[in-house]
């Protein structure tokens, strides 16, 4: 069974704590800034156009790509989670501290808040796309929809990343994260914008003052991210060791 560590405050700011959530963020502003970026690129090649087919497969792409190498680079440093159904699913589950994953969704909150503001004065004071679900939809289809793709995310973070058998898996672990995430864009964009991602939907929201529906993407992780996370770990990796209160990687 899960054990789940608290920490301690004093360990949660040590050198190697510090530069972990200095990681998150900077990896959380990149890839956040590519992906509401190619949403605002698209809106400006083709401003009378609502996402077509080419437009969804162009953020897909974006996202998928961005995201492979977000987790690329933070790997080593801090996980490379870059999301906070990650970092839940992986604090439930005992891979890392309680106080660890709050420190990690702080810095990844404020690294996708500092993208959209990077992008609405790059680009001149363009409009910054929030997520939101499909207006033919309601919020409980949309909450559903983030369920199962995110579970999905999770998921493959587990089986690649997280679990200790992963072999050769664990090389191209960020390869797959940023396929599934790709693809969960083109499956859920059109319904309910394919977040999976809470702190990718809380960035734009902030900067254009708008939070409605944003609960949605904020209650599915505590859902869907922990889910993922007790079944694989009790269920497919069968064992477990707490997690030592000093020790903050994924």
């Amino acid at each position: 069974m899960v054990k789940i560590a608290f920490g301690r405050l004093g360990g949660s700011f040590s050198v190697g704590s510090i530069k972990a959530y200095l990681f998150e963020f900077i990896a959380t502003l990149l890839f956040v800034f590519a992906g509401v970026g190619s949403a605002i690129a698209f809106s400006k090649l083709a401003p009378e156009a609502t996402l077509d087919p080419p437009g969804l497969v162009a953020v897909a792409v974006a996202h998928a790509f961005t995201l492979l190498v977000g987790v690329s680079v933070a790997a080593n440093i801090s996980g490379g989670h870059l999301n906070l159904a990650v970092t839940f699913a992986l604090a439930v589950s005992g891979n890392i501290t309680i106080l660890t994953g709050f420190f990690y969704w702080i810095a990844q909150c404020l690294g996708s808040s500092a993208a959209c503001f990077l992008l609405q004065i790059v680009s001149g004071g363009m409009s910054i796309p929030t997520h939101g679900v499909a207006t033919w939809m309601n919020e409980i289809q949309g909450l559903v929809m983030e369920i199962v793709i995110t579970f999905g995310l999770v998921y493959t973070v587990y089986a690649t990343a997280a679990d200790p058998k992963k072999g050769s898996l664990g090389t191209i672990a960020p390869i797959e994260i940023g396929f599934i995430v790709g693809a969960n864009i083109l499956a859920a964009g059109p319904f309910s914008g394919g977040s999976t991602n809470s702190t990718r939907s809380f960035g734009p929201a902030v900067v254009v003052e708008n939070f409605a529906g944003n609960w949605v993407y904020w209650a599915d992780p505590l859902i869907r991210g922990g889910l993922a996370g007790l079944i694989y770990r009790d269920i497919f990796i069968g064992c477990h060791t707490p997690v030592a209160t000093s020790d903050i990687y994924a």
